[in-house]
């Protein structure tokens, strides 16, 4: 009998010493992944011919569509910085700069973040099913927006108006 154990619970312990790290997500199932279709913009005939640039390879097209383009110019925003600043923005920037400007700090952030993952990630390594340890192990870091809502709201503050919170997905 106890063998019989024993020789059960060997792939089991295997089985948990595979890290995939904080995140550890599966495809639930064997259908196409909607991420992977990405939008085009639709194709317009040139007025000549020989004006179009040289195709490069690996490089985007004329029609692809740029997420990042999108969402500034969504915002009001531009992408070409070179004329500096605008002047619309410039209180904006100098209110958001009020405190000082850190040097390199998404570089900084990037990596205490990676060193925050790795002790984090320490001691998911055993486990017997995959579990998806990121949201767990950010919890701290978390904001709940509904009794950050509230709690403005009894302190007097001004806060915008929100739909009533669903508790049947939680």
């Amino acid at each position: 009998m106890r063998r019989i154990a024993l020789i059960s619970l060997i792939p089991l312990a295997l089985a948990a010493c595979s890290n995939q790290g904080l995140r550890d997500l599966q495809p639930v199932s064997d259908g196409p992944d909607e991420f992977l279709i990405q939008p085009v913009k639709p194709l317009e005939r040139p007025d000549s011919l020989n004006s179009l640039p040289v195709p490069t390879p690996g490089q985007a097209n004329l029609t692809d569509r740029s997420a990042i383009a999108e969402g500034v110019a969504a915002f009001g925003g531009r992408l070409d910085t070179s004329g500096g600043i605008p002047a619309g923005d410039a209180a904006l920037v100098q209110h958001a700069g009020r405190m000082g400007v850190q040097p390199g700090i998404r570089g900084t952030l990037a990596q205490s973040d990676a060193e925050f993952r790795k002790r984090k990630g320490r001691f998911t390594q055993f486990r017997i099913v995959p579990v998806d340890r990121y949201s767990q192990a950010y919890q701290r870091q978390t904001l709940d927006a509904y009794s950050e809502a509230e709690r403005w709201r009894n302190a007097g503050g001004r806060t915008p108006s929100y739909p009533p919170q669903d508790t049947r997905f939680r």
